[in-house]
């Protein structure tokens, strides 16, 4: 490409880019900062520039008229102009809309004047893109030029662009992620490895990582040894509860305990057995996040409203995050939640019915959906779990995304019915009638999920329709505000997912209160009042760091 061709600028690609880019300062479902923003109207502008670059070279395939050279002149004087009101007059409400939505969660306001950096950050972003696609232009041509000369102009151009994907593709593929990856992957297991000094060594004989333990203290892993070593004591409960109540019993077993997940399932069993977690009233079955995280405000709800008489066991599968793990260890979560749940499961079903615990599922995030594929209806259903309990599960859940679609009619999908609530249900933060409404079986599903959950409501269909969980009625939690755009929604929704912000209650992040309820209505814990049940919810709270 010549000097010039490089200083070209398509008119029709500016004007979609800088719709792309207006679009993309519209709320989505949380607030985004100003560098995050800048990358997303950036990568917003950069695909409208594709698409209007296509457009044109379609128009032109097609030979259609096309403006003379005085008519061009003007159109691209009209088109900047237009571009560039455009652009301005939604700089200018971007701050207000993600305002609107930080007070829409109780949260700070952000700064005005970060409208301008957010701004350059975009044109680098799009220096940067069109940079790499004139590269690729240029690989194309290369190569086009050379298969010319011996097969006919239409079969090298075809064979050309495979060609050019391909070699692109490699270097992407083959250095930068993999790069990126084994960077993460050090990074996270030298995390993992790490330990607290504040951390309280086991000290009692039914703790992992005591003296009596199968399971050796250092090879829990940072999030092995934070589970098992928080929580509530006997002592806590009873301060509580005014009466004394038994310590929950909590089992780990960490990914550098064993080197198979089958090591590790029957790792967990020996130590469940030995701890006497099958001599306790309720069993739970926790599925981890990617880097092992259990999340406490979850553990701890269960814990007490079931008075402490409860024991957990949890496996790890990785210690890359979630969006990591999903990417390169998929299969082996699923494969290290089946292995786990047919050795606890396998167990508990040969022990009389009258003597074994109330068995739960638990996952949230990654950790719902390997929970969700650790077990096969029919094999259980001669002897059915009591229930599961599937907090922001991704838009990949098969079970969630059967419910929903099969939702009673009238019903929103961000609050579905499924067949009456007879088994399966759906509640958040604003919404716990259908958990507490009767006609519900022994077997019990729950679904916990915010309406403003991206990892819920993400699906690479808004690329091109209008998501239902967008259509009135909206979830309270959802601003009034957004809109559905082509393109640039899927990319909003992206961004929100791998680095959007929400305070407890809200996106992501699950506040104990919403716990309290969805773990009330799955275990039907006897003697609760409602008063008690809010003093639970506050009391939980004030426990979050």
């Amino acid at each position: 490409m010549s000097r010039e061709e490089w200083l070209q600028f398509s008119v029709v690609g500016l004007l979609v880019g800088t719709l792309f880019f207006a679009f993309s300062l519209t709320p989505s479902l949380l607030p985004r900062p100003f560098a995050v923003q800048g990358l997303l109207a950036g990568l917003s502008f950069a695909a409208g520039y594709g698409v209007g670059v296509a457009g044109g070279w379609a128009w032109r395939y097609l030979e259609l008229p096309v403006a003379g050279p005085r008519l061009a002149r003007t159109i691209k004087i009209v088109a900047g102009s237009l571009c560039l009101i455009v652009a301005v007059s939604f700089l200018w409400q971007a701050t207000t809309w993600q305002n609107d939505l930080r007070a829409l969660m109780g949260m700070e306001e952000s700064h005005a004047g970060q409208r301008l950096l957010m701004a350059l950050i975009a044109v680098f972003v799009f220096g940067i893109v069109l940079v790499l696609a004139r590269l690729f232009r240029m690989l194309f041509q290369m190569i086009a030029r050379r298969l010319n000369r011996h097969v006919p102009t239409r079969i090298s151009q075809i064979v050309s662009g495979v060609l050019a994907v391909l070699l692109f593709w490699a270097v992407i593929d083959g250095v930068l992620v993999s790069s990126v990856l084994r960077m993460a992957d050090r990074s996270f297991q030298q995390l993992d490895a790490l330990i607290d000094d504040d951390l309280p060594r086991p000290v009692y004989s039914d703790q992992v990582g005591s003296t009596e333990s199968l399971l050796d203290w250092e090879e829990l892993g940072r999030q092995g040894r934070s589970f098992v070593s928080s929580g509530p004591t006997a002592a806590q409960l009873g301060a509580f509860f005014g009466v004394d109540k038994p310590r929950p019993l909590r089992v780990y077993v960490g990914l550098n305990s064993a080197e198979t997940p089958e090591e590790r399932a029957r790792l967990a069993l020996a130590e469940l057995q030995r701890v006497g977690g099958f001599e306790r009233e309720t069993l739970l079955l926790v599925t981890p996040t990617g880097t092992g995280w259990v999340d406490p405000a979850s553990q701890d709800a269960i814990e007490y409203l079931l008075r402490g008489d409860v024991a957990s066991v949890a496996v790890q599968y990785s210690y890359l995050n979630s969006p990591l793990a999903l990417l390169t260890q998929a299969a082996y979560g699923a494969e290290t939640a089946q292995v786990v749940f047919n050795e606890i499961y396998g167990y508990w079903r040969t022990l009389p019915r009258d003597q074994r615990p109330r068995l739960f599922l638990w996952g949230l995030s990654l950790g719902s959906l390997n929970s969700d594929l650790s077990f096969d209806l029919f094999d259980i259903i001669d002897e059915p779990f009591s229930g599961a309990l599937w907090s922001g599960p991704p838009f990949r859940h098969r079970t969630w995304q059967r419910t929903t679609s099969q939702r009673e009619p009238g019903s929103p999908a961000w609050l579905p019915i499924f067949r009456s609530g007879s088994v399966v249900r759906f509640t958040n933060q604003f919404s716990t009638q259908q958990l507490m409404q009767g006609g519900w079986g022994d077997f019990r599903m729950v679904f916990l999920q915010h309406g403003s959950d991206p990892i819920v409501f993400f699906s690479p269909g808004s690329a091109w329709q209008e998501p239902a969980w967008m259509r009135a009625p909206r979830a309270p939690d959802v601003s009034p505000d957004l809109r559905w755009f082509p393109v640039v929604t899927m990319l909003q929704l992206t961004a929100d997912m791998i680095v959007g912000t929400a305070p407890p209650g809200f996106g992501h992040e699950y506040a104990p209160a919403d716990y309290v309820d969805a773990w009330r209505a799955l275990t039907d814990p006897p003697g609760w009042s409602e008063e008690q049940v809010e003093r639970l919810k506050r009391h939980l709270t004030d426990r979050l760091p």
